[in-house]
C-alpha cells in the first residue's frame, strides 16, 4: 500500500512537472558559426548568445533599450570623459559563480583584443575600471555620446570560468581555430547549454536560478534549436509541427505557410541592407580574366555595375513583394539615413554599357561573385538574379555559393574581390557602419571592408564621430560621409530585407528589428 502511495504520488508529481514545461522547437537556415561570445560580430551568433549570455544593455523585441546586467548609466557628472554603469546585484552564471565588476572588466578587455570580431565597438574605450563590486567606469578618448548604443551585444563572461578553462584569448574563427569557448559556454541568460552539435541542434535549458525570473515570461523551459539550410525542408517541418518556429519562411511559401490552421506568418522591416562590394583597391584581382588591371577599380565600372541592377525585379520576381529596394546601405532605421540618399538608382542598360565602354570595357570581362547561401533571404537567389543584369552590360559573372562559415572568412580575410554582404546596425547609428565597412582596414577598424578602399580625410572624420557631442555638428559630419560613399559606389545596395517569420499560433513572439527573437519575451497560449 504504502509503494503503491509513493508511485501515484511521483506520477502526480511528474504530470505537474510536464504540464508546466514549454519546449520550443525552433529552426533557421544557418547556425551560430560559434559559442565564443566574442568571436563574430553575425547575427544567428548573437542570437543564441542572447539566450546563454548577457550584455549591460539589452534591445527588447521593439528595438528599445532597456537594462540588463547594468541597472543603469550615465556620463559622469565631473568628467564628460567617463560612463558610470551601475550593474545589477544577486546575479549568477550558470555555474553557480557571482557575477561582479571584475566580470565586465575582464568581459570588455577581451573584446577589445585582436581576435575579437567586436573590438570595432570599442574603439573610443581607452580604460575599463572597476569603482564598486557593482560598479564599472567607462574611460573614453573624449565624451562618447553614443556609447551605451555599442553594449547591446557586447556579452560578459565570467573571468573565473574563461581563465580556468584557459579561455581568456577570443578564437580566431577566420583562421579555424577551435577553442573551449566555441564549444562551451557560462553566462547569466536565461538559458543553460544542454548540448551543442554545430549545424545540427543545440538544445538549451532553462536556468533555474535566472535573475530575471518573475520580470519577464519565460514560459519556455527548453529550446531545441536546429539549423535547415534547405528551405522547402524547413517549411516542411514547420507545417508537419516538426518545429513551432522558423524565422526565414522563403518567400515562395508565405502563402502557404499563412494558409495553414494553426499558423501564422508575422512581417515586420529589418535593420539590415543587402548589397554587394567590390574590391576596388587592388592594382589586380585574381578571379577576373583582365591582365594587369582592376576594372572595378575604374568608378565608371562600379557606376555601369549599380545602373545594371534592376531591383524592382528583383523585389517582385526573387523576393516576391517582400523587400524594400536600397540605394545606400543604411536602414531607414539609422541616424544618418535619409530617404533623398536612399533613392533608388534608374536601371539604365544603354548608359552602363555607355561607361563600360568609356572606362576601356566595351567588350566586357569576366569575374567571380561569393554568395552565402544559408544566411539572407533567398540570397544566392539575389545572385543567381544579378548574374543575369550583368551579363546585359557584357560582364560574365562566375557564381560561387557556399554556406556563410564559409564564405565570411572571404571578407574578413581580404580574399575576395566581388561578394554579398547583409548589414545589420545594432547601435541605430551611421558611425557603426563607418567602423566596419568604410574606414580603412586597420587600426581596429575596417574588419569588414574588403573594398581596398581607404580615405585618410575620411577615416579622420569617421573617428571624429565618437567624441563629437554637439549632435548639429556630428550628424553633418554623418552627412559629408554618406556623400562621399554614394558618389564613390563603394558599393551596390540591393535592398532592405524584409522579416517573415513562422510560427504555431499559439507562440505569441513577433519579429524584432534586429531579427533576433529573445526567448525569455515568448509565451504560450
Amino acid at each position: 500500500m504504502k509503494k503503491t502511495t509513493l508511485l501515484a504520488a511521483a506520477l502526480l508529481a511528474s504530470t505537474a512537472l510536464s504540464s508546466q514545461a514549454e519546449t520550443l522547437r525552433w529552426a533557421r537556415a544557418g547556425d551560430s558559426l560559434t559559442l565564443d561570445p566574442h568571436a563574430q560580430n553575425e547575427g544567428p551568433t548573437h542570437t543564441i548568445a542572447h539566450q546563454i549570455y548577457e550584455p549591460l544593455i539589452i534591445r527588447d523585441a521593439t528595438g528599445t533599450p532597456e537594462p540588463a546586467l547594468a541597472t543603469d548609466w550615465a556620463p559622469k557628472a565631473d568628467d564628460p570623459n567617463v560612463w558610470v554603469f551601475n550593474l545589477r546585484e544577486g546575479v549568477t552564471f550558470h555555474d553557480g559563480a557571482a557575477f561582479d565588476s571584475s566580470d565586465v572588466v575582464f568581459s570588455f578587455q577581451r573584446a577589445q583584443s585582436e581576435d575579437s570580431d567586436m573590438k570595432e565597438l570599442l574603439n573610443s574605450i581607452v580604460e575599463v575600471r572597476a569603482t564598486g563590486p557593482y560598479q564599472v567606469e567607462f574611460v573614453t578618448d573624449g565624451p562618447n555620446p553614443i556609447l551605451p548604443n555599442n553594449m547591446t551585444n557586447l556579452f560578459i563572461m565570467d573571468e573565473d570560468w574563461t581563465k580556468a578553462n584557459n579561455a581568456e584569448k577570443v578564437q580566431d574563427f577566420e583562421g579555424g581555430e577551435d577553442t573551449f569557448s566555441a564549444k562551451n559556454a557560462n553566462g547569466t541568460g536565461p538559458y543553460m547549454v544542454e548540448s551543442r552539435e554545430p549545424d545540427v541542434k543545440t538544445v538549451l535549458k532553462q536556468f533555474p536560478d535566472y535573475w530575471g525570473k518573475g520580470q519577464f515570461p519565460l514560459e519556455v523551459t527548453e529550446i531545441i534549436y536546429t539549423p535547415i539550410q534547405n528551405a522547402s525542408t524547413r517549411v516542411a517541418a514547420l507545417l508537419s509541427g516538426e518545429v513551432d518556429l522558423i524565422q526565414d519562411v522563403p518567400v515562395q511559401d508565405l502563402g502557404r505557410v499563412a494558409g495553414t490552421d494553426g499558423l501564422d506568418v508575422r512581417t515586420a522591416p529589418q535593420n539590415r541592407v543587402i548589397f554587394l562590394g567590390l574590391n576596388m583597391g587592388a592594382a589586380d584581382i585574381e578571379r577576373d580574366d583582365v591582365e594587369g588591371a582592376n576594372p572595378l577599380a575604374d568608378a565608371r565600372v562600379r557606376q555601369a555595375m549599380n545602373m545594371a541592377i534592376n531591383r524592382d525585379a528583383i523585389k517582385q520576381v526573387v523576393m516576391r513583394g517582400q523587400a524594400q529596394p536600397a540605394g545606400m546601405i543604411a536602414p531607414p532605421f539609422v541616424n544618418g539615413w535619409t530617404a533623398e540618399k536612399d533613392a533608388v538608382p534608374a536601371t539604365d542598360i544603354a548608359k552602363a554599357k555607355e561607361l563600360m565602354a568609356e572606362a576601356g570595357y566595351g567588350d566586357g570581362f569576366s569575374i567571380q561573385l561569393d554568395c552565402p547561401n544559408d544566411r539572407y533571404i533567398n540570397d544566392e537567389g539575389i545572385c543567381q538574379a544579378v548574374v543575369g543584369m550583368f551579363a546585359q552590360i557584357g560582364i560574365t559573372v562566375n557564381l560561387d555559393a557556399k554556406p556563410k562559415a564559409q564564405h565570411f572568412p572571404l571578407i574578413s580575410n581580404g580574399t575576395t574581390d566581388f561578394y554579398m554582404l547583409g548589414w545589420g546596425v545594432p547601435t541605430y547609428d551611421s558611425e557603426y557602419i563607418f567602423n566596419f565597412l568604410v574606414h580603412s582596414r586597420g587600426d581596429d577598424r575596417g574588419s569588414w571592408n574588403a573594398t581596398g578602399y581607404s580615405n585618410p580625410e575620411l577615416d579622420a572624420k569617421i573617428q571624429s564621430l565618437a567624441s563629437e557631442t554637439d549632435l548639429t555638428v556630428r550628424d553633418a559630419t554623418i552627412g559629408e560621409i554618406w556623400d562621399v560613399v554614394q558618389a564613390e559606389t563603394l558599393y551596390l545596395p540591393i535592398h532592405h530585407q524584409v522579416l517573415n517569420w513562422g510560427a504555431k499560433a499559439n507562440v505569441k513572439v513577433n519579429p524584432d528589428p534586429e531579427d533576433q527573437p529573445k526567448i525569455k519575451y515568448v509565451t504560450i497560449e
